[in-house]
C-alpha cells in the first residue's frame, strides 16, 4: 500500500484529500496543529487502520516512521480572516513549513505536492489567468503575508526539484467550496450561506461586480490527485472557469436557501482581486481533468451541511 503524508490534513481541503486517498487504497498520515483545522473534520476516520493523526506544527522538524511515497503539503491558513489574524504563522508555514516538508520528501525519496493558490496572481492584469502569468501582487499589503508565502513556497519547491532532484508538483488552487468549510471562515460562500440560513443581511463587498470562479471540493481533489500521479513539475491551475460576480452568487444562494434576507454593501477590502478565473487548458490537456459538478448541485450539498452545522 502506498503511504501518503498530508500536512494540514484536518483542514477543509486536507480532510477531503485524506478521504480520497484512503478510498484509493493509501495509508494516510495526517499532520496538523489544528490552528485552523479541526479534529471534527477527521473524526469519521478515527479507528481506521489506514489512517493516523499527528498533532504537530510543521514549521518544526517533521519525523515520520517508515517509508513514505507521497507528501501533500496543505498546511496553511487559507482564508483572509485567518491569515490577517495569523500573519506571522502564515509566513512561517509557507516558508519554514514548506522547507521542513520538502526535507521529509528528500529524506524519504517521496514525491511532493505543494498546495499553492490563485492568490499568487494577486489582483490580476491578465484574465483569465494562465500558469505563465507572473501576477500582480502587493508584497507589503495586508494580503501579502499569504500571497508571498505561497510564492516563496513555489520557489522553494522548484529549488528542491532542480537542485536535489526531488519529484515535485505544484497546484494553484482557485476558490473552492463544499462540506466542512468553517461557518466563520470569512470567505464568500460560508458567509452568504450562514447569513441566508439565519435570516441575516448578506454582506457583499464593493458593488458586488468583482468575480470569482468557484469549484466544488470533490472536483478539486480529483484534479489534485491526478496532478500528483502525473509527471508534470510546473504549476497547474485547478479550479472551475465558470466565472460569477459576488452579487450574482449572493442572489443564487438566496434562491437556493429560500431566504428572504436582503443584501447589504460594505467597502471593498484592501487589495481584494477584482477578477478571478482559471485558465485550465493545462489541466485538461495534461491531466484529462475538468470540473463536473454543476454549481447549483454543489451549493445545495453545501447548504445541507451548513444547515446541520448551524
Amino acid at each position: 500500500m502506498k503511504v501518503s503524508v498530508v500536512t494540514g490534513g484536518a483542514g477543509f481541503l486536507g480532510s477531503h484529500l485524506c478521504d480520497r486517498l484512503i478510498a484509493d487504497g493509501h495509508v494516510v498520515i495526517c499532520i496538523d496543529n489544528l490552528i485552523t483545522g479541526s479534529e471534527a473534520n477527521i473524526a469519521h476516520l478515527a479507528g481506521n487502520a489506514n489512517f493516523r493523526f499527528i498533532n504537530h506544527d510543521v514549521t518544526n522538524y517533521i519525523t515520520v516512521d517508515g517509508p513514505v511515497d507521497f507528501i501533500f503539503h496543505f498546511a496553511s491558513p487559507a482564508s483572509p480572516i485567518d491569515y490577517l489574524k495569523l500573519p506571522i504563522q502564515t509566513l512561517k508555514v509557507g516558508s519554514l513549513g514548506t522547507h521542513k516538508a520538502l526535507g521529509l520528501a528528500k529524506a524519504k525519496g517521496a514525491r511532493f505536492l505543494l498546495a499553492s493558490t490563485s492568490e499568487t496572481y494577486g489582483d490580476p492584469l491578465v484574465h483569465p489567468q494562465p500558469e505563465s502569468y507572473w501576477g500582480n501582487v502587493n508584497p507589503v499589503g495586508p494580503r501579502g503575508v499569504y500571497d508571498e508565502a505561497k510564492r516563496f513556497a513555489e520557489a522553494m519547491t522548484m529549488a528542491y526539484h532542480r537542485y536535489h532532484g526531488i519529484e515535485t508538483r505544484i497546484v494553484r488552487i482557485f476558490n473552492t467550496y463544499g462540506e466542512r468549510m468553517r461557518i466563520e471562515d470569512g470567505r464568500a460562500i460560508p458567509a452568504f450561506m450562514s447569513q441566508a440560513l439565519r435570516g441575516e443581511e448578506l454582506t457583499v463587498f464593493g458593488d458586488g461586480s468583482q468575480t470569482r470562479s468557484v469549484c466544488y471540493v470533490s472536483d478539486l481533489i480529483d484534479g489534485i490527485v491526478r496532478l500528483m500521479m502525473s509527471t508534470h513539475a510546473d504549476p497547474v491551475n485547478i479550479g472551475n472557469p465558470d466565472e460569477i460576480t459576488m452579487l450574482q452568487l449572493a442572489r443564487e444562494i438566496l434562491k437556493i436557501t429560500g431566504s428572504k434576507s436582503s443584501i447589504a454593501f460594505k467597502p471593498l477590502p484592501v487589495d481584494d482581486p477584482k477578477v478571478r478565473q482559471p485558465d485550465i487548458t493545462k489541466a485538461k490537456s495534461l491531466l484529462g481533468w475538468q470540473p463536473l459538478i454543476d454549481r447549483e448541485v454543489g451549493l445545495r450539498r453545501t447548504m445541507e451541511y451548513f444547515k446541520r452545522a448551524l
